[in-house]
C-alpha cells in the first residue's frame, strides 16, 4: 500500500504510467473500444468497473501533459454527430488537473485514424465507460524542477 495514490489506480496502471517516457501516449477506451485489438503491439491495462472520466481525473494528478506539442489530448471525433457531452467533463477535469498548463484544446481525430493512433500508444486502458465517444489519448510530458 502507498499513501496518496487514489484507489482507482491499480498497481498495473501506476506501473504503466511510471514506465512511460516523454512523448509516449496512453489511450483510455470506453466500453465499446476494441482495446484488445488495439493493444496487440502494446500493453492493455484492464480497468473494469471504472469510467474514463474518473481514471483521467486520478491519473492527471501525477501525469504531466506534453507542453512541446500543440494538442497533447486527443479525442475520437463523432463525425456529423454533435459534440459529445462527455467532452465537457474531460475539459473540466483536464483544466483542473493539468499542472503543466499544456492543454489548450482537443485534437479531434476521426474514428479510424484514432484507432491507428491507439495502436501506437504505449498502453491502452480498457474501461467500463458507457458515454459515447468517450475515448481519449493523453501524451506524456516532462516535469521540470
Amino acid at each position: 500500500m502507498l499513501k496518496g495514490i487514489p484507489e482507482i489506480i491499480s498497481p498495473e496502471l501506476m506501473k504503466t504510467i511510471m514506465e512511460m517516457g516523454h512523448g509516449d501516449e496512453i489511450c483510455f477506451g470506453d466500453v465499446n473500444f476494441p482495446a484488445q485489438s488495439m493493444g496487440k503491439e502494446n500493453r492493455v491495462v484492464r480497468a473494469d468497473g471504472h469510467t474514463v472520466t474518473d481514471l483521467i481525473d486520478a491519473v492527471l494528478q501525477f501525469f504531466p501533459l506534453d507542453v512541446f506539442v500543440e494538442k497533447p489530448v486527443a479525442v475520437m471525433h463523432p463525425g456529423d454527430s454533435p459534440r459529445p457531452e462527455v467532452w465537457d467533463e474531460f475539459e473540466s477535469i483536464i483544466k483542473n488537473r493539468d499542472f503543466s498548463n499544456a492543454y489548450k484544446e482537443f485534437d479531434q481525430v476521426e474514428r479510424f485514424a484514432f484507432y491507428e493512433r491507439a495502436k501506437k500508444c504505449f498502453a491502452v486502458v480498457a474501461t467500463s465507460e458507457s458515454a459515447g465517444y468517450s475515448c481519449v489519448i493523453l501524451k506524456k510530458g516532462v516535469i521540470f524542477k
